[in-house]
């Protein structure tokens, strides 16, 4: 008997649902593909005893989406669904240039950015994420299947959100779905603390996504175009076209909400406040605690991007005429410069050095230390370097593929930690099983590898608990 399909569709006019299911019965088999309607989705493939066995499971899984609104259609008449971008117009700076370090040209407009003390993160609009050392090497390069929206930091993890409406853990050598965001949601903008996921986005909504991927609660903003969001242990701010709001971070319950006229455009946040960036060139301080305005940071064109030293010593913006500015705390700017390579759409400081992404793509390095800047006021600048990746890079994509290995066949195995993913009602949980780690607790583990009943090892392993779960970080290989 020769295969059979049955493709079917949810796609709302509202602009929410917008995913396909399909469910191909040949013979024994019966194989379920699902995702966004324009990609490629993911697939499984059941085996079944007998072929009547096969086609009943098949039609049960075809009556439950029908039963949930889905359709017959066809492939490929509907198109995927627009993903919004930040628009890219950038003039040029007037002002005099400042102290390049290095540069990195990534090929394409950048918003992702994060530096610690061991490397700088670039994510670009092609999807492609570099790693470069504070001196100015590149090495490594992941290749994500869409445009890169942000870069964040969650402890030692890092993450990508992507406008595939997809968050991937980079954290091990192979790029790992860790969350995916629903159909409805077109992503401006992400934030993660202690595994809780917060999402910013077009319709300016605030969503939040626990580390099992489950939704916890979300709030509609007064505005639109959510481009700020900041977690903390307490509360989620939220900025959008009409100002900032925060809300309790357990129920979403809204606590204060300050109007400032104008679009945020970037957020910021430090122990006690957080930084709103806006459209009509300004960076406003407002108290975490109540949301008043502590200082207002004045810049002469739209703010892009901003951040600070720690506690709030200095506070640096980005604008879209490709200047960058310091100011002291209080609010008196200290210097503008120019970057010469486009305006920085986001920006991270540390150690007396500025990081920028820009609207042409580059990751650069900005001495700013009081001496560096000086001479720059002057008209002396480094010569920049500009940073090539080596031809023979290796590109890492996402994948779900686990090579599968025993722990007798495993270097170094005794300081890998195991674990299984099991069954708990609907859902697949996952446990840590080995010893001195408490079986009840949940660990934070990638989606595409989880399979009931299957044992991996974790290696180069750092396992915490945050939130009452664990986390692992490393590299994943199944067991026999």
């Amino acid at each position: 008997m020769a295969a059979r399909s049955t493709y079917l569709e949810l796609s709302e006019d509202g602009g929410s649902s917008h995913k396909f299911y399909e469910v191909v019965l040949d013979g024994l088999q019966v194989t379920i593909s699902y995702g966004r309607i324009g990609e490629p989705g993911q697939s499984k493939t059941s085996v079944f005893a007998t072929e009547e066995k096969a086609g009943a499971a098949a039609a049960k899984k075809i009556n439950e989406k029908v039963r949930k609104g889905y359709a017959p259609a066809v492939r490929g008449v509907r198109q995927r669904r627009t993903v919004t971008r930040r628009s890219v117009e950038s003039a040029r700076s007037t002002a005099t240039q400042a102290p390049v370090l290095w540069r990195f040209a990534s090929g394409a407009a950048a918003f992702g950015i994060f530096v610690d003390s061991e490397r700088c993160w670039v994510g670009n609009q092609n999807g492609d994420v570099y790693t470069v050392t504070h001196g100015g090497t590149v090495t490594g390069r992941f290749r994500l299947p869409d445009g890169v929206k942000c870069i964040v930091a969650d402890d030692f993890w890092i993450y990508a959100g992507a406008d595939d409406g997809k968050v991937y853990d980079l954290s091990g050598k192979v790029p790992r779905l860790a969350y995916e965001i629903a159909e409805d949601v077109d992503i401006y903008w992400l934030d993660i603390h202690d595994g809780v996921l917060g999402v910013s986005d077009r319709a300016g909504r605030i969503t939040t996504i626990d580390h099992e991927d489950e939704f916890q609660w979300a709030r509609n903003g007064r505005g639109d175009s959510a481009w700020m969001v900041r977690c903390d242990d307490e509360a989620v701010y939220h900025g959008h076209s009409t100002g900032v709001a925060r809300y309790d971070a357990a129920d979403g319950a809204p606590i204060w909400e300050t109007r400032l006229n104008a679009a945020v455009l970037f957020g910021w946040q430090e122990a006690g406040s957080v930084y709103a960036g806006t459209a009509r060139g300004a960076v406003h301080r407002l108290r975490k605690s109540d949301g008043a305005t502590e200082a207002v940071y004045r810049c002469d064109a739209t703010v892009f991007s901003c951040a600070t030293a720690p506690d709030g010593r200095y506070v640096f913006a980005g604008d879209n005429h490709s200047s960058i500015y310091c100011f002291a705390q209080s609010g008196e700017r200290l210097w503008k410069l120019a970057t010469g390579c486009g305006s920085a759409f986001s920006m991270q400081y540390l150690d007396d050095r500025l990081y920028i992404v820009t609207t042409d793509g580059t990751l650069a390095c900005i001495d700013a230390t009081e001496e560096a800047i000086r001479a720059a006021q002057g008209g002396t600048v480094p010569e920049p370097v500009d940073v090539k990746a080596a031809a023979g890079l290796a590109v890492v994509e996402p994948t779900a593929a686990l090579e599968t290995v025993t722990l007798a066949t495993v270097s170094g195995s005794d300081g890998g930690v195991v674990v299984e993913c099991f069954r708990e009602g609907e859902r697949l949980r996952v446990r840590v099983i080995s010893d001195g780690y408490d079986t009840r607790r949940n660990v934070q583990f990638p989606k595409g590898v989880r399979e009931a009943g299957a044992r991996y090892l974790v290696e180069g392993v750092r396992l915490s608990e945050r939130g009452g779960f664990y986390r692992a970080y490393g590299d994943i290989r199944r067991l026999l």
